[in-house]
């Protein structure tokens, strides 16, 4: 399946531009870090952030290979297209979490809160985060605790119905991420502020908007001649069973 493009841009705005949202919801496991590991340095910062996005990466991945399977199996014409569509819905309701921060819980929130209380009891075995092995390990586990944004990434990487774009797609979010939390980790400063400012939010959820919007129509558009190119490109092809 060809890599989706338009995916991974909604994906990377999402995360840089939900710093709000990702502040409000984790910016006390953040800063806990620094006072965990006795350390207060960049590379203590970066670890557990860095873990945050391999766990991402990683679920992306195995709700993708999911994805592929029951594709695979059910074997029908028209999945594949009815698939690339719910994608689009999906990135249309990122782009109104991203315009209304207070929106409700993501797609996938009762599954990932049943998945988290099976999980946390693991973070006993990563205490105390005194080496980098355990911050990275305590930083993927942090990246299973539920939140609305990244469950909601989450529904779309599993859509996709590919392990290495749903992998791709939770990757491009977590790297997204980076600019707000590893300061909050460092520091507890919110030193990427201007990324919370409420034009530059808007903006990037009307671009998602925008992406979600052409990856639901994408099916009809790909009718017409002169966007066809474009939108193969962009990888708004799906895979045929």
């Amino acid at each position: 399946m060809p890599i989706d493009w338009l995916m991974l841009g909604a994906a990377l705005l999402a995360g840089l531009m939900g710093g709000v949202h990702c502040a409000a919801m984790c910016g006390g496991i953040a800063t806990g870090f620094s006072a965990m590991s006795g350390r207060s340095s960049w590379l203590a910062a970066l670890e557990p952030n860095l873990g945050r996005v391999l766990g991402y990466t990683l679920a992306g991945a195995i709700v993708g290979g999911i994805g592929h399977g029951l594709l695979s199996v059910a074997r029908v014409d028209w999945l594949a297209w009815g698939l690339r569509s719910a994608v689009g819905l999906v990135l249309i309701a990122i782009a109104i979490r991203m315009l209304n921060p207070r929106a409700g819980p993501g797609v996938l929130a009762g599954p990932a809160h049943r998945l988290w209380a099976r999980l946390r009891p693991l973070q006993r075995h990563l205490l105390p985060a005194d080496t980098s092995a355990k911050r990275v390990g305590l930083g993927m586990l942090w990246g299973w605790l539920p939140c609305g944004l990244s469950t909601t990434l989450l529904a779309a990487a599993w859509l996709q119905a590919d392990a290495r774009n749903g992998a791709l797609t939770m990757a491009a979010f977590g790297l997204g991420t980076l600019p707000m939390m590893v300061p909050l980790t460092w520091s507890g400063a919110r030193i990427a502020r201007w990324l919370q400012k409420p034009g530059l939010r808007r903006s990037a959820g009307v671009l998602v908007l925008a992406s979600g919007v052409l990856t639901l129509a994408s099916p009809w558009l790909m009718q017409i001649p002169a966007l066809h190119g474009a939108l193969t490109a962009l990888g708004c092809v799906p895979r045929a069973t």
